[in-house]
């Protein structure tokens, strides 16, 4: 999905109405799409990103790992504008069984999945930010995958998670009820919803710089993607384990640079 084109105003007073005015159209926007990265990092300048993944001791013979990667986290502005909020993925969970895990987004294309079936477990956990490696208070809401990865189902991916490179994902997902929010006093409704909502974003300085932003209440999750940049960046992998076939687990020991960043966040 691209960004919605908003026209570029002189004043925000100008873009506010606007965005008001044409609220029901640019929702319907949203909503007749599905979501996906779009290739650019988002703005999070006051978000300090130290999450390192430890890189797996892979013995020979391993072909297969487990893998618990962050798909997706409420509570920051990304590069669509939106909010997500506690609570979206609920009733998605409970009926959509089909959910994939999916190289770059690529669900036309077979040797593009990395699980999905019996190989995928897909659950919400709360985490404090400082636990997904970023130094601001407060919690978030995850989207989690616990996957198990074969390199007979897809080597490139097998190999990008064995060796660590990958740090960001992202969700396919279909908008279910989404608001405008504004900071502006003339429109009630969307200032109501932004003084609702602004203390819960982790990038407060950010929202508050633009003025507005799209909450997104519920959304359907269709599948989540290994991206190389998402449109939120804090979906890093929390672990990889690896085993040979048959279930005799290896679980790898922390880098040494993630052992500190754990001694840090704990002290």
């Amino acid at each position: 999905m691209d960004k919605l084109s908003i026209p570029k105003f002189e004043t925000k007073k100008e873009l506010y109405k606007f965005l008001v005015e044409n609220e029901p159209s640019l929702v319907a926007q949203k909503c007749a799409t599905i979501k996906l990265a779009d290739g650019f990092a988002c703005n999070l300048p006051s978000v300090q990103r130290d999450f390192v993944v430890g890189k797996s001791t892979a013995e020979t013979g391993v072909d297969q790992i487990k893998v618990k990667a962050v798909i997706n986290t409420t509570g920051i502005m990304d590069s669509h504008d939106d909010v997500h909020i506690k609570g979206l993925w609920d009733n998605s969970l409970k009926e959509n069984k089909g959910i994939m895990m999916l190289q770059e987004h690529r669900s036309n294309q077979f040797d593009k999945i990395i699980a999905s079936g019996e190989d995928l477990k897909a659950y919400v956990k709360d985490y404090s930010w400082k636990d997904l490696g970023y130094n601001v208070e407060g919690t978030t809401e995850a989207l989690v995958f616990d996957a198990t990865v074969k390199a007979a189902r897809n080597p490139y991916m097998f190999a990008q998670y064995k060796n660590g490179y990958v740090d960001n994902h992202s969700v396919g997902m279909m908008y279910s009820k989404i608001k405008l929010a504004v900071n502006d006093e003339d429109y009630i409704t969307a200032k109501q919803i932004w003084d609702q909502h602004i203390d819960e974003i982790a990038n407060k300085d950010a929202a508050e710089a633009q003025g507005y932003f799209w909450v997104v209440y519920e959304a359907k999750v269709i599948e989540g993607s290994a991206v190389p940049n998402g449109s939120n960046p804090i979906t890093p992998t929390l672990e990889v384990k690896n085993f040979k076939s048959g279930g005799d687990e290896n679980v790898p020991e922390e880098s040494a640079k993630l052992k500190a960043i754990r001694k840090f966040l704990e002290s």
